[in-house]
């Protein structure tokens, strides 16, 4: 056999296809009219992919290719837009295994192929049929009375098997008693898509006010791309019945500017008890990408910093002594989410990431934190980090079990030192906040305390400039 025959062999290979595929209708992207993305927060989408297509009347088979590699085929829904009730599925294949080497060899385990050889000297090209015996972690050929492994030669297949697709495709047996050309609308739910919210904060420089934007991250792996689809973001936790799948989420946004003023990029509305945005202008969502849209921004929102000591509970019932020195404390910032502090609208759940201009005016990365879906005119309270220059030392200064008050009851007196002391230029207020168990009472205090809830006990202590102040108090826990 001359080049040319092998050569013209090989092009009736790849040219062959099963007699299925050749009776079937195909539709691609080419005939899309829209694409409506709605994606939730746990790698999740609703997929609404509207297509002018022609068909017989009758039994047909359609082709509807390039839908999401995730589809969850269970939920796929085709209507016909034009003849309502006029077009009904009977049957319906999702082929997702996707035209490759590797997967057409694997295809072809049991059948037999054609391996073209070519002589090293004359360049000569022979073909000599094979049985394939194996595709895993390599190939196991058996030519005629002998077998081979790896590959001795190019191989040419007769055919491309029907379930094996250079793209995900839904292949569903119709019955149309309506128009040859329709518009129809596929609908189906589908993995591979998420989102999250990324928040950008500056503090000024007196640390009482900051600017704000947010942006949405989208994550497209889901093996198809959605041109200038619609594209809504549900926030909330939906409940799913389904198998876990696990999906690929890179990416953290990149730092942008916050804009000047308060606007809302996303128009947001009340869906059941969840929250749904929806961009006001088209966007591609282009397969393997990942893609930001600005979702809002506010500008001079005031603020509140704090800075807290936070104790335990455990030394209220036993003598422990010392109790830590240069003890850092949390640095925190805090916020409303309302309409009167420039902001109000339902935020999705994120990380804030939160910058400050330095003397020289470049904008330094001071902390971050993560927020949970918050509903208009919540507080948003945000942990930055520890605080370098005030610190605390702790000590217990007395401690005695007192006389039983009755059967099953424990009386315990303690006594505290707190030393806080600040190294700044400028007066701080400290917040401490004391976990005391049980049934208590301060019996002396140096300082003015509020009994925040039953089991905490708080006090706003003012510390000088380069100075320090000491708490003392005195309680009395019965358990």
């Amino acid at each position: 056999m001359n080049k040319h025959q092998i050569a013209a062999l090989t092009a009736l290979g790849l040219a062959l296809t099963n007699p299925a595929l050749a009776e079937e209708i195909r539709s691609t992207l080419d005939d899309q009219k829209s694409v409506a993305v709605t994606i939730y927060n746990e790698n999740l989408a609703l997929i609404k992919d509207q297509r002018t297509i022609t068909l017989g009347s009758g039994q047909t088979t359609l082709a509807f290719r390039d839908v999401s590699a995730w589809m969850r085929p269970e939920t796929a829904l085709l209507r016909s837009l034009n003849t309502p009730g006029k077009l009904s599925v009977i049957e319906q294949n999702f082929d997702f295994d996707l035209l490759t080497p590797q997967k057409l060899l694997e295809k072809y385990v049991g059948k037999t192929v054609g391996v073209v050889k070519t002589h090293p000297t004359t360049g000569a090209e022979t073909v000599e049929q094979a049985q394939v015996l194996s595709a895993s972690n390599g190939v196991v050929l058996k030519m005629g009375d002998h077998i081979e492994t790896g590959v001795p030669g190019r191989i040419v297949y007769n055919d491309v098997p029907v379930n094996l697709r250079d793209r995900p495709t839904l292949v569903m047996s119709l019955n149309n008693g309506g128009a040859a050309q329709q518009d129809v609308e596929l609908s189906y739910l589908s993995g591979g898509l998420s989102w999250k919210a990324d928040y950008v904060a500056e503090l000024n420089a007196t640390d009482d006010k900051l600017d704000l934007s947010g942006w949405v991250t989208l994550t497209n792996t889901s093996g198809a791309s959605y041109r200038n689809a619609k594209l809504q973001l549900v926030a909330g936790d939906v409940n799913q019945v389904k198998e876990e799948m696990d999906f690929a989420q890179p990416i953290v946004a990149e730092m942008q500017a916050p804009a000047p003023a308060a606007k809302s990029r996303m128009a947001e509305e009340s869906l059941l008890e969840y929250h749904l945005y929806t961009l006001d202008r088209p966007t591609t969502i282009a397969e393997n990408q990942t893609k930001q849209v600005a979702l809002l921004s506010a500008a001079q929102v005031p603020v509140r910093k704090e800075l807290v000591l936070n104790g335990n509970n455990y030394y209220y019932s036993s003598s422990y002594g010392d109790l830590g020195q240069k003890i850092k404390l949390g640095v925190f910032v805090e916020f409303e989410n309302k309409e009167s502090n420039k902001l109000g609208m339902p935020l999705p759940k994120g990380v804030i990431r939160v910058y400050k201009k330095d003397s020289s005016g470049n904008a330094q990365f001071v902390g971050e934190d993560r927020i949970d879906h918050t509903p208009k005119n919540e507080k948003i309270r945000l942990k930055l980090g520890e605080a370098f220059d005030v610190t605390a030392d702790k000590k217990q200064t007395d401690f005695k079990r007192m006389p039983n008050p009755g059967k099953s009851t424990y009386l315990f007196e303690s006594a505290y030192e707190i030393t806080l002391k600040n190294a700044k230029k400028e007066a701080v207020t400290v917040t401490v906040q004391e976990p005391i168990p049980a049934d208590w009472k301060i019996l002396n205090s140096s300082h003015p305390y509020e009994k925040a809830t039953s089991n905490t006990a708080v006090w706003k202590i003012t510390i000088p400039a380069e100075g320090k102040t000491t708490l003392t108090y005195r309680v009395q826990v019965k358990y």
